[in-house]
């Protein structure tokens, strides 16, 4: 049988099936206000009968203050970010907030191009990742009547409310590990570190420790395109093929250190004795390997939920750094 469209519910409709005015419906359907529980049932069992679904947009445009929280984000695939929104969702939605999202994959661009279409829809608050946006991306923001709130990053200058971490800190600790456990001849494997800027931001922390140490790094590998654990894989061979001699390896992040971790095992490198594994962000997998990975742990799901709490009570404009863990495991 076709599928026919047909003319899409009213709100007025639904309230002449209730027998109730249209703003008692309203009330009835945003949970806010006066009603009784017997008007509330009519209205709900009107709703169900005509298939009524709400005009969020109009209601947001009509009202003094959206319900919306945007998320612009880069990736999906990073576990990172999914942390953030399970977060962040746990608290808003507690306090009747929707929580809408779209994708970047680390592109500035498409960044001010998400940036612009969740604004369109006049949200309370816009969170993204890290402080570097285009200038589009910050005319607009700053240009809004809505929170913005720059998350996991807390080096540079926010335009309203930060909530994270230090990334230069991070990497600047994971060396000092290193160092402390006797390693000298260390190289890196990362991905695309332009466009993963906080990614480039530990490096540039890591480095600096190893080279005040008079132990620069002696060699590393850039993998084009996102995080994966292929990436650290391929870039772990590809590093050990021009420097055989290292005695540890610095990863951009978790996955890529057990692409790194599953490189070893396939080559019968024993870690740690033969090469030392350190990577980033504490995730669950890496806690769980035969050997627990040496890692930064950051504090993704409490990131989220401090970045909510900041919006719903209308915090002052600042920074709040959450801090970091360093686990040692069992990897370096």
């Amino acid at each position: 049988m076709d599928f026919k469209h047909q003319a899409t519910v009213t709100l007025s409709e639904v309230a002449d099936a209730a027998g109730v005015g249209e703003s008692t419906v309203s009330r009835v359907l945003r949970n806010h206000g006066s009603f009784s529980k017997k008007t509330r049932d009519r209205v709900m069992e009107a709703v169900e009968r005509l298939g009524y679904v709400p005009n969020r947009i109009a209601g947001t445009l009509a009202s003094a203050g959206s319900r919306l929280v945007a998320f612009v984000i880069p990736s999906l695939s990073n576990i990172v970010f999914p942390d953030v929104l399970r977060g962040a969702s746990e608290v808003l939605e507690e306090n009747r907030h929707q929580v809408v999202f779209s994708i970047t994959d680390y592109d500035p661009q498409r960044e001010e191009a998400c940036a612009a279409a969740m604004l369109a829809w006049r949200p309370t608050a816009v969170m993204l990742a890290g402080f570097e946006h285009t200038m589009g991306t910050l005319k607009m923001l700053r240009a809004s009547n809505c929170r913005v709130v720059e998350l996991l990053d807390l080096d540079g200058i926010a335009l309203d409310l930060a909530v994270g971490f230090s990334n230069r800190a991070a990497g600047r600790a994971s060396a000092e590990f290193l160092l402390r456990r006797g390693y000298r001849r260390i190289g890196y494997v990362g991905h695309d570190l332009d466009r993963d800027t906080r990614a480039g931001k530990r490096l540039v922390g890591f480095s600096e420790i190893l080279e005040a140490a008079g132990t620069p790094l002696v060699d590393r590998e850039i993998c084009a395109g996102p995080t994966s654990v292929e990436g650290g894989r391929v870039g772990l061979e590809r590093l050990l093929t021009r420097a055989s001699g290292l005695d540890a390896v610095y990863f951009s992040n978790d996955d890529m250190a057990l692409g790194g971790y599953f490189h070893c095992l396939a080559r019968g490198i024993s870690i740690p004795s033969q090469l030392a594994i350190f990577g980033h962000n504490g995730l669950d997998i890496g806690r769980a390997m035969p050997q627990p990975l040496s890692t930064i742990r950051t504090p993704r799901v409490m990131t989220g939920k401090v970045a909510a709490q900041l919006v719903l009570t209308g915090a002052q404009p600042g920074v709040v750094d959450l801090g970091f863990e360093l686990i040692e495991g069992a990897t370096a």
